[in-house]
């Protein structure tokens, strides 16, 4: 059975990307996750692409030192930040901030999967897609 929470490496989509960056020496992949979101324009976002920026936003705070959770989910997310201290640029953490922001913004495959839950688990994701954009300012 997967993986499925609300906090960024709380499924099985965001520990698969994980998997990858610990490929990467610089935050390219960061980079190309989250373009690929803002790349959706209107058209309709798949729940994978979603996850996997959720994903690289964390990382970024995380990088920022601004972590949400450290847990066996995040251990190789947090051993590759503490190995690669890199300094995100103010233009990619923005762009972040805006993937979250499209993210919850429909036509949105992962807002429609979260809204079909209780009241009360739709609200709670959005706090922590909110608490993650603070945490990325």
């Amino acid at each position: 059975m997967g993986a499925w929470a609300n906090d960024p490496f709380g499924n099985d989509t965001a520990g698969d990307w994980a998997d990858g960056l610990d490929k990467t020496e610089d935050l390219s992949l960061i980079e190309e996750t989250i373009q690929r979101v803002l790349g959706m324009g209107d058209n309709y976002l798949e729940a994978p692409e979603a996850e996997e920026a959720i994903a690289a936003a964390d990382t970024l705070a995380r990088l920022r030192g601004k972590y949400y959770v450290r847990n066996a989910y995040t251990k190789s997310v947090d051993k590759w930040v503490e190995k690669h201290r890199l300094t995100p640029s103010p233009e990619l953490v923005a762009s972040a901030i805006r993937a979250i922001d499209r993210i919850l913004t429909k036509p949105s495959e992962l807002l429609d999967l979260w809204s079909e839950g209780a009241d009360s688990d739709t609200e709670e994701w959005k706090q922590q897609m909110v608490a993650l954009k603070e945490r990325l300012r």
